[in-house]
C-alpha cells in the first residue's frame, strides 16, 4: 500500500494502477473485482476500515465489495442511481450492452449487497466531498478535498491506456460507457476545480492539474 497523500493510500494491484483502490482515511473506495478480493484484505490487514464507498458499480469496482463487508462488517455506500444494481448484482442498467460487458459480468461482476448510504452531491465521506459525476455510469461519484485540490474521479477519465497500459489521459471507452457525452459534461464539471492531484480507477497518479484542466478543454462540444 503506497500513501499519496494525507491520508489517501492507493492499494498495491496487478499490473500496478491497472485496476485501483484506494484506502481514504478509513473508508475503503472500490474493491476491484471479484477475484481482489483475498488482496484487498490482505492489504487492510491491521487497519482500521469502517466503511466501504465506490465511485461507481462497474464489475472492475464493486466485483469484491460484498465480500469485504462481509468480511470486515462494514456497511457499503454509494451512488443514488447504481444503487439497485450494486444491491442486485445485475450491472446491466449502468452497462452497455456488448460482448465485452457481458464477458466482464461474467468473469467479474460481484454478488449483489445492500447500500446503507446513499452518496448524493455535498455528501462528506472522510473528509472528502461527493460531487456527481454522471456518464460512466448513471450514478457515478467523485471525490474532491479542497484542501489540497486532490480529485478521485472514477472512470470519468482514465490515466492510461487501458489496452496499451501507457501512461496519459483518455475519455473511457464507449465500450463500457451508458452516456459519453454526459461523462464528458462531468469532465469538464470537475475540471472547473483545478486540481492539483487526480486520481483514476485505471492509471497512476496524475500530478500536472494544469495539463488535466487543458485535456478536459480540448475534448469537443
Amino acid at each position: 500500500m503506497k500513501k499519496i497523500a494525507e491520508d489517501v493510500h492507493l492499494l498495491d494491484g496487478f499490473p500496478p494502477n491497472a485496476i485501483n483502490v484506494y484506502l481514504i482515511g478509513d473508508v475503503l473506495l472500490d474493491a476491484g473485482t471479484r477475484l481482489a478480493k483475498n488482496r484487498v484484505l490482505r492489504e487492510l490487514k491491521g487497519r482500521t476500515v469502517t466503511a466501504h464507498a465506490l465511485t461507481h458499480a462497474h464489475p472492475d469496482h464493486q466485483g469484491a465489495s460484498k465480500a469485504v463487508c462481509e468480511a470486515l462488517n462494514i456497511p457499503l455506500w454509494c451512488g443514488e442511481k447504481d444503487k439497485l444494481a450494486m444491491e442486485t448484482g445485475d450491472l446491466t442498467s449502468v452497462l452497455p450492452d456488448n460482448w465485452n460487458t457481458r464477458l466482464q459480468n461474467m468473469l467479474w461482476t460481484g454478488a449483489g449487497h445492500p447500500v446503507a448510504r446513499v452518496l448524493r452531491e455535498g455528501d462528506t465521506v472522510a473528509g472528502f466531498t461527493i460531487i456527481d459525476a454522471p456518464g460512466h455510469s448513471p450514478g457515478q461519484v467523485a471525490y474532491w478535498r479542497e484542501s489540497d485540490r486532490l480529485l478521485i474521479l472514477g472512470d470519468v477519465l482514465n490515466g492510461m491506456n487501458l489496452l496499451t497500459g501507457v501512461t496519459g489521459l483518455h475519455e473511457p471507452p464507449k465500450l463500457f460507457t451508458v452516456d459519453p457525452a454526459l461523462n464528458r459534461d462531468s469532465a469538464r464539471k470537475l475540471a472547473k476545480l483545478k486540481p492539483d492531484l487526480v486520481c483514476f480507477g485505471h492509471g497512476r497518479p496524475w500530478r500536472d492539474g494544469e495539463a488535466f484542466v487543458r485535456f478536459v478543454e480540448g475534448l469537443a462540444k
